[in-house]
């Protein structure tokens, strides 16, 4: 009886820790989506609900569409002195513009088709380990810093070039009424619209790197499996779920990715463009909001590349290292038991050492997926044929981040840039005489 009692009392405190850690893993996934809704609210982006969509779209539509073209119209200042001149305003506001109106669909139809907690993985953060859950939840805080890290420091030299050059400008500048007041509510609209498109961009292209940061996390975690017994069944169903995330993924941000490549592509052409051409008026005053409007879109698409490019090369390198794990294994097997088949399952619990010069040049670049260690051989290691299969596998399924059926990898990477620069080249040859 006594034994029964204290069964009993083991299940009921097992039973109460399991309750109590699914409360806190619950707890702390709410916590994260509540945390990135209230980011949502804050910069105008929710439509939970009839009423935040009717003020999210015409927020939108003031600062990205109203905005803008008041801006350009009405203050283009032709007849103001040189260093008052906007010729590239037209570039700047198109630019700025059709980008937030492609973050601001995006976005709008990625949390109205799939809600906040499904596009962000939250809901998936039940199955995963402690550590992914914690690495997410503490990237999650860190990319709204990282956010407001690429925003602010464009927005502070936008908003000291236009307050200067309303103060400067002075009777040259269009106004209604009151010349101080009206000055004032033209700055503060514009300025007020430049934070607002740049946010868009930087938060989709943000909000994509945190997702990819998540399977980076599971990648790492998954890694792990490698170094302690497992089951051929259950490292495959683990890869597929990784490799369907990916999947998932790729078609959410595809047409992001591909509209926000050609688009910052030929921007950059156009203002190129108009700036090498001759008789170009082009210097700090002029072009300077050029300059910043350049760095913001180029910055956005390099985030959204590195991400892709990043996750990708993880990926992959799951096949270097099971192949490792299987040779490792495979010259262990032949090193004990050199006359039977290498079928049979291993009893060895030998783990190959390192040299000790690798030893000390070890940490730049290495981490679970990526490094020169070798693997640790168990005691009930998984028997040739499966592992030479489960190789096989990795070796033609491939998976990454793709574009329409093009992987996003470092080779990609490397054709963009070259395409890039010819087209950059053969430009300058025609305006300039670059050849």
């Amino acid at each position: 009886m006594e034994e029964e009692r204290e069964t009993l009392l083991e299940g009921r405190n097992n039973k109460n820790k399991n309750k109590k850690s699914s409360s806190l893993k619950g707890y702390s996934i709410v916590e994260d989506e509540v945390e990135s809704k209230n980011f949502l609210m804050w910069v105008f982006l929710d439509q939970s609900s009839l009423w935040w969509a009717g003020l999210s779209w015409s927020i939108f539509f003031l600062l990205a569409v109203g905005v803008p073209l008041l801006s350009h119209f009405v203050f283009q200042c032709s007849n103001c002195e040189e260093t008052h001149r906007r010729p590239y305003d037209d570039i700047v506001q198109l630019s700025l513009s059709i980008f937030s109106l492609l973050s601001f669909i995006s976005l709008s139809s990625f949390t109205r088709k799939y809600g906040l907690r499904k596009f962000l993985f939250l809901d998936k953060l039940c199955d995963v380990s402690q550590k992914v859950r914690q690495g997410y939840t503490l990237q999650l805080h860190k990319s709204m810093k990282l956010l407001c890290a690429f925003v602010l420091p464009i927005f502070v030299a936008d908003s000291i070039y236009k307050i200067w050059w309303f103060i400067s400008g002075g009777n040259e500048i269009p106004y209604f009424y009151n010349m101080y007041l009206s000055h004032t509510i033209a700055c503060l609209l514009q300025m007020c619209s430049w934070l607002y498109r740049t946010s868009t961009f930087f938060f989709v292209c943000v909000l994509f790197r945190l997702i990819c940061y998540l399977q980076i996390l599971r990648l790492e975690d998954f890694a792990q499996v490698f170094e302690k017994e497992s089951d051929v069944g259950l490292i495959l169903i683990e890869h597929l779920t990784i490799r369907r995330n990916l999947r998932i993924i790729s078609h959410r941000f595809r047409g992001f990715i591909l509209s926000t490549l050609i688009l910052v592509t030929a921007s950059q052409f156009v203002s190129l463009l108009v700036t090498t051409k001759p008789g170009s008026d082009i210097n700090i005053f002029t072009g300077g909001v050029l300059a910043l409007c350049s760095i913001t879109l180029v910055t956005g698409l390099f985030i959204c590349l590195r991400s892709a490019a990043k996750i990708t090369h993880r990926a992959q390198a799951v096949t270097s290292l099971a192949a490792k794990w299987h040779i490792c294994a495979t010259i262990n097997s032949f090193d004990d038991l050199e006359e039977e088949n290498p079928t049979t399952q291993i009893t060895s619990t030998e783990v190959y050492p390192i040299s000790a010069g690798s030893e000390s040049e070890e940490g730049d670049g290495d981490d679970e997926l990526d490094n020169t260690n070798m693997v640790p051989i168990h005691v009930h290691t998984i028997s040739y044929q499966k592992r030479q299969a489960l190789v096989t596998y990795f070796e033609n399924n491939r998976s990454g981040i793709t574009v329409f059926g093009f992987m996003l990898d470092r080779t990609s990477l490397h054709t963009i840039f070259a395409i890039q620069l010819s087209l950059t080249l053969w430009l300058l040859n025609k305006t300039i005489g670059i050849s």
